[in-house]
């Protein structure tokens, strides 16, 4: 079962967390991953969602991430992780109905780290509002989930915006960058720390990922090109092979005021099984004025 906004959830092992929360909440630095984990219901052969539930349950426990943006997932793979890691607070609807019905690009807040003060969802299109809606080229519904946190360690106000572009067309994804920024820019007060994470379909070299990296107005920077350069961290979809040899398509993103202690792909492979057909990133930020 998900957190609610009265549980007060650990930030390790459940049983040992339930004792300590003080301390799991005065832990720095923050830890944020973004991890597509492939939606449920596809045919993926070995890969098939129950036979790599517990590798994306252990991929997410080994990182134990204070906040964890995810794409593609379905309800039913969200209430299995649910039900797994129990500390979280399940942020997003479905795509299809803004309900439950279709994928999500949730956020997966630490109860024991954050307090949640405002969330919601947004349709990239011309739309936003509207659950289901999808223009642009688009033949897919895409969304992005945002949530506006309290981070009880640092005091920090931090919004968090959750997004998973299209896959086809490169007009949805400039169109779908110009939504986000004005979003950043139009949201909660400019003094809120500002985290983008995502599967945006193109990496650092395509028009509308170099939109957000050099809008004047947000001052977005890459995690990973801060903690390394470019070429050190090889392609992030792999579609099950373990290939690195692609685009660098996920990606998590940080405006102004973040140090990076550190970075990462995971690219483990998990017995016969891939977690899934990207691997998770991650990244440990601290706050900084």
């Amino acid at each position: 079962m998900w957190a609610t906004r009265r549980s007060v959830i650990g930030c390790g092992l459940a049983a040992l967390a339930a004792l300590v929360p003080e301390v799991c909440r005065a832990q720095s630095p923050l830890r944020v991953m973004s991890f597509n984990i492939r939606y449920g219901t596809a045919n993926d052969g070995v890969h098939a969602w129950p036979n790599r539930v517990e590798a994306v349950i252990g991929t997410i426990a080994d990182h134990a991430p204070h906040l964890l943006g995810m794409q593609e997932a379905l309800r039913f793979q969200l209430d299995e992780l649910g039900t797994a890691l129990g500390r979280y607070r399940l942020i997003g609807v479905g795509r299809d109905d803004g309900r439950t019905a279709g994928e999500h690009a949730a956020i997966l807040a630490d109860t024991a780290r954050f307090t949640v003060l405002a969330e919601g969802t947004f349709w990239l299109s011309e739309t936003p509002e509207v659950p289901g809606s999808m223009h642009w080229g688009n033949r897919i519904t895409r969304i992005t989930t945002w949530a506006r946190l309290v981070d009880r360690a640092t005091a920090d106000t931090i919004r968090v915006y959750n997004a998973h572009w299209d896959h086809e067309s490169q007009t949805s994804r400039e169109r779908s960058a110009q939504l986000l920024v004005a979003r950043i820019v139009g949201d909660g007060s400019r003094s809120d720390a500002v985290l983008v994470m995502g599967d945006f379909n193109a990496d650092a070299r395509n028009p509308a990922v170099r939109a957000l990296l050099t809008d004047q107005r947000i001052h977005l920077a890459d995690a990973h090109t801060l903690a390394a350069p470019a070429t050190e961290w090889g392609g992030t979809f792999h579609g099950f092979r373990g290939d690195i040899s692609g685009e660098r398509i996920d990606a998590i993103l940080l405006g102004p005021g973040w140090t990076v202690k550190g970075a990462g792909v995971d690219r483990r492979r998990w017995g016969p099984v891939w977690a899934s057909d990207h691997f998770a990133v991650w990244a440990w930020l601290d706050r900084h004025r």
